[in-house]
């Protein structure tokens, strides 16, 4: 990660932020490019071509399969150049030398402004993106769309859920949480029981925490081109959750382990950590990190912050996206179009994504599959209900991707010592704005 360059202002938003903390040293040029007028898709699959994609989504291989044999003139080239900020700094080198990129790239939703920001992708509106606005859920569609352009199209969703584990619950006959405030009483309960057992784990974790304040009804982050404002510190759902998962961190009724670490598995596995919040796409790995447990857990709807609600957010997803300097950008959006809408996001969900198009949440056959891991639970039916009601109006900071990179710099101080989670949340809007100002926003301002 490159040192943030100095503080300097600029006159528009298409020459904002170059570097943004991926190791790109120049914006890529704001010309047609990044909104050209289209040239005939049909006729682009007709021709043929070869369409380079860089993605880790495993499903993407049985898409780009189905794609070429509809299209065989068209070879699809699935390159893995690395997950999350990895790619991300090689899009950003990529739009920076104008060449060496792909023609698709895999983007997740909290990382996609930096990139709408710099005007590095394409708009997808003039392709046709726009006639697909009622085709997906409402969260993943509100992170690609904005007034009348498609920057990407979603590839899928993580609408949130509460995984437990039944058979420690029914153990010590702890009735499953419906409510945050039900949440923490299990989770002392559960502690009091056995000293070995947690409610979850949590060493702080970015992803996790904004998820949890969205939920809230928290809407911390506002972006309008430039101009951005941070206010964890007077935001009402981020005062919510920091009340509630400050008493299980003062009662140490969380486990210090990390998420994705063996430790973490071997957790799961011996039920040591007893549920966990995340989202639905979530079952794949308990199958593969977790088969020793198959049949103990079960899925049950988010705890809500008051009793009697339905309220949900995302956790995770990713989109495709065109970037500006794609040399074939009509092929590009065939395969878009195609991976994430009919019969390509339907191959994909049966390959183990979690959709975002509704369609596929709304099937009998999605909603009535049964999870031999879940003891035969339709759990779909939990998943596709809490897609429904996924809180409208979050945004994440066209910098997301920084920002996420110094949370245990800031609020993780609150896992490790004395430091008030809202302390660290306050010293995490602090260098996120001083950040974004030297990065020529207007933060708080």
């Amino acid at each position: 990660m490159t040192t943030p360059r100095r503080s300097r202002r600029i006159a528009a938003a298409t020459a904002a932020v170059c570097a943004l903390a991926l190791g790109a040293t120049a914006c890529g040029s704001s010309d047609t490019s990044a909104g050209s007028s289209p040239g005939d898709v049909k006729s682009a699959l007709e021709k043929g071509g070869t369409v380079k994609v860089w993605a880790w989504e495993p499903t993407l291989k049985k898409a780009a399969a189905d794609f070429e044999k509809k299209y065989p003139k068209v070879t699809i080239e699935l390159v893995n150049a690395g997950t999350g900020d990895k790619q991300y700094t090689a899009l950003q080198n990529a739009a920076s030398a104008g060449s060496g990129g792909p023609d698709v790239a895999q983007i997740e939703y909290y990382a996609l402004g930096q990139f709408t920001i710099g005007k590095t992708v394409t708009d997808l509106a003039p392709y046709g993106a726009s006639q697909h606005d009622k085709a997906f859920t409402k969260g993943p569609w509100a992170a690609v769309a904005k007034d009348k352009s498609v920057f990407a199209m979603p590839m899928d969703s993580g609408p949130m859920a509460l995984f437990y584990n039944k058979k420690v619950f029914d153990q010590h006959k702890i009735a499953i949480p419906t409510t945050w405030d039900e949440y923490v009483e299990a989770a002392r309960a559960l502690h009091k029981a056995d000293p070995k057992l947690f409610i979850t784990n949590d060493t702080g974790d970015a992803g996790a925490t904004t998820s949890l304040i969205w939920q809230a009804g928290g809407r911390p982050y506002k972006a309008e081109n430039t101009d951005v404002k941070i206010g964890f510190d007077s935001d009402a759902g981020t005062k919510k959750y920091t009340a509630t998962w400050q008493k299980l961190l003062d009662e140490k009724l969380l486990a210090p382990i990390t998420s994705w670490s063996d430790e973490w598995y071997k957790g799961l596995s011996d039920g040591s950590i007893a549920t966990l919040s995340i989202g639905a796409w979530m079952p794949a790995n308990f199958t593969t990190g977790a088969a020793s447990a198959a049949g103990d857990w079960r899925v049950a709807p988010l705890p809500q912050w008051t009793k009697g609600s339905k309220d949900s957010a995302e956790n995770g997803g990713s989109s495709l996206a065109v970037p500006k300097d794609a040399k074939n950008k009509e092929l590009a959006y065939a395969f878009i179009e195609y991976a994430t809408t009919g019969a390509g996001a339907s191959a994909r969900v049966a390959e183990g994504a979690f959709p975002a198009t509704t369609a596929d949440l709304d099937s009998q056959k999605f909603q009535e599959t049964k999870f031999p891991y879940f003891g035969g639970q339709q759990a779909n039916k939990i998943f596709a209900d809490s897609a429904r009601n996924v809180g409208t109006g979050w945004s994440y900071l066209p910098y997301q991707a920084y920002a996420n990179s110094v949370f245990n710099d800031t609020v993780g101080k609150a896992y490790v010592s004395a430091t008030p989670l809202a302390q660290g949340l306050a010293a995490w809007q602090q260098a996120s704005v001083k950040y974004g100002n030297e990065q020529g926003f207007s933060v708080n301002k």
